[in-house]
């Protein structure tokens, strides 16, 4: 392709609103173009890197013996409503009415949509086990879409959903996708790590996600650098942080004058903060109301707030207003877990669960107790509650949890029952008994991991991309294309390489200077660059690596083999 009948309107401007480089850089390079919040259009160097990822999750799940289907964009309001998740998925699930008063939702996953393609359709053990897969449109309407196409309201997805007759057969699904999804990364040239996650709004009893590796990343992820543990900080637990107990004293009220946090009181009782319990007040918001829940953590340790609010089974968790919790008959700053009002919901971190010598409030003004025994308090609520924090000590292997920041570009889910059983869908089992379907669903964010790559790889100058992901993996710069010697060249090397197999771009452009084609390369991120200017009289050209900005001169007709090498 010659750069002279390409579409790329590169810019040295940056976005008021690009803080991420893949943002500023993919918009800058002419590859992506904003037209409303969080939705982008792709211009051809973006379609055609969408296109390669596209085609490496294609072939690595057609591989997988996945079926590939299309859903509708649209569907139907009544499948979600059937499944329940049309009041779950919140506000991000955009519904509208069409012209006859019907309902429909912008598909933001298609869980219901696939139940309802096999449902009748599949009837008997025989012709499981299943995976139905797309590649196609998403829309998620994102309160706050940022960060260019890392968290847009429009993209591009892979969703698969496997149907199976057993749990078991689920797990080897789930396993086999895993490794689908680890060639597809491998494949793409990036570092990233697989971790534990919360299933969300998708359900079900256990999911993975797969993170890239970047500082820019949203996700705070929990790792092991002495062995293969990671999970998502909602999701991350840790070897329980033990002290040797204290001995048992009976419960003393004390007066504890204008101490209110963990510290203040601790350092006028002049005990030790690990032996305390810490209140952490919520607003717990349900379907169709909302209430006050109480969470106790030890002194040294701060809530896990996705963690809270599955053990709560809550839609969220919001910060309770002081009036709020006064109304609920609680004392802001002296709340503890004796006495406490009989309707509130309390839940207590396990890790506390055998302490028998703990300060806590006295649900009193100024007052605290000493001496707490939670082994002789009945029908306490126990829950993994607390944020793994850096230096825990992993459960696995007994090293050190590091944290580490990632971008989500994979999540895959063991859904179990959930929706086949809320929308019926059923199959005959062996003994010929009536069965709901055991499923699993396995999405990659397609249009996601085009800015993950550049997240991961670039520098002041540009994008980087890796050999899998560039549009072109050799730029052929004609420094002076009014020079009719460098020009044919430049051409003859560009058809040696396109008929080995290359793909490569000619910058032929006649009104725009050396420095500006380089400013291109450097920007858009080629992988190689061949500079034919004056050296060639010489019989040299230079080949420049982007990744190193590195230049080598090299024979004019041993350049082809040159690069046909590097790119092996």
């Amino acid at each position: 392709m010659k750069f002279s009948q390409m579409f790329i309107p590169t810019t040295k401007e940056t976005p008021s609103d690009a803080t991420l480089p893949s943002h500023q850089f993919l918009i800058r390079a002419g590859f992506i173009l904003q037209t409303g919040a969080g939705i982008y259009d792709y211009m051809p160097l973006g379609k055609i890197v969408l296109d390669k990822i596209r085609a490496v999750v294609k072939e690595e799940m057609d591989k997988s013996g996945a079926n590939e289907v299309q859903f509708g964009f649209v569907t139907p309001l009544s499948f979600w409503e059937e499944s329940g998740r049309a009041t779950a998925m919140g506000a991000e699930l955009l519904k509208f009415k069409d012209r006859k008063g019907m309902g429909f939702v912008l598909s933001p996953t298609n869980e219901e949509a696939v139940v309802n393609m096999v449902k009748n359709r599949i009837t008997s053990y025989k012709d499981l086990p299943i995976n139905l897969y797309q590649i196609y449109t998403k829309f998620r309407d994102e309160a706050r879409p940022r960060f260019g196409l890392m968290r847009g309201r429009e993209f591009l997805m892979k969703d698969a959903y496997s149907f199976h007759a057993s749990h078991e057969d689920l797990v080897r699904e789930f396993n086999l996708m895993e490794q689908t999804y680890k060639n597809v990364y491998n494949r793409l040239g990036l570092d990233y790590r697989v971790v534990s996650a919360d299933s969300g709004a998708i359900g079900g009893s256990g999911s993975k996600e797969f993170m890239v590796l970047a500082n820019s990343g949203e996700d705070t992820l929990v790792i092991c650098p002495s062995c293969e543990y990671g999970a998502n900080i909602e999701a991350a637990v840790r070897k329980p942080n033990k002290k040797e107990p204290l001995e048992t004293v009976s419960l003393e009220k004390v007066k504890t004058p204008n101490c209110k946090t963990i510290a203040e009181v601790s350092d006028f009782l002049k005990a030790d903060a690990f032996y305390s319990m810490k209140a952490v007040m919520k607003k717990a918001v349900y379907e169709n109301s909302s209430e006050v829940v109480l969470f106790f953590v030890r002194g040294v340790d701060e809530l896990e707030e996705t963690k809270a609010c599955n053990a709560v089974a809550a839609l969220s968790l919001e910060d309770a207003s002081e009036e709020e919790v006064k109304a609920a008959g609680l004392v802001p700053g002296y709340c503890g877990i004796i006495d406490l009002p009989e309707n509130i919901k309390v839940f207590v971190d396990n890790e506390l669960k055998e302490d028998n010598n703990l300060v806590c409030g006295a649900n009193e003004e100024n007052y605290h107790y000493k001496g707490v025994d939670l082994t002789s308090l009945q029908n306490l609520n126990f829950a993994d509650l607390i944020a793994v924090q850096e230096g825990d000590t992993c459960s696995c292997c007994g090293g050190k949890l590091e944290y580490k920041k990632g971008i989500e570009a994979g999540h895959i889910f063991q859904l179990g029952t959930k929706y086949s059983q809320a929308m019926d869908a059923k199959f005959l089992d062996s003994n010929g008994k009536a069965q709901p379907f055991v499923m699993g669903c396995y999405g990659i964010g397609v249009s996601r991991l085009v800015a993950a790559v550049i997240e991961q790889n670039h520098d002041e100058k540009g994008c980087i991309w890796t050999k899998e992901t560039a549009p072109f993996l050799v730029d052929i710069i004609v420094s002076n294309a009014k020079n009719e010697d460098e020009l044919a060249e430049g051409m003859k090397i560009y058809n040696s390489l396109k008929a080995s197999g290359v793909e490569v771009l000619i910058d032929d452009r006649i009104q725009q200077r050396f420095g500006f084609k380089m400013s291109d390369f450097e920007l858009i991120g080629f992988p190689y660059a061949v500079v034919v200017g004056k050296k060639l009289q010489d019989g040299l050209v230079e080949v420049v690596d982007r990744k190193t900005l590195e230049k080598t001169e090299i024979k004019v007709d041993e350049v082809t083999n040159y690069l046909l090498e590097k790119l092996k």
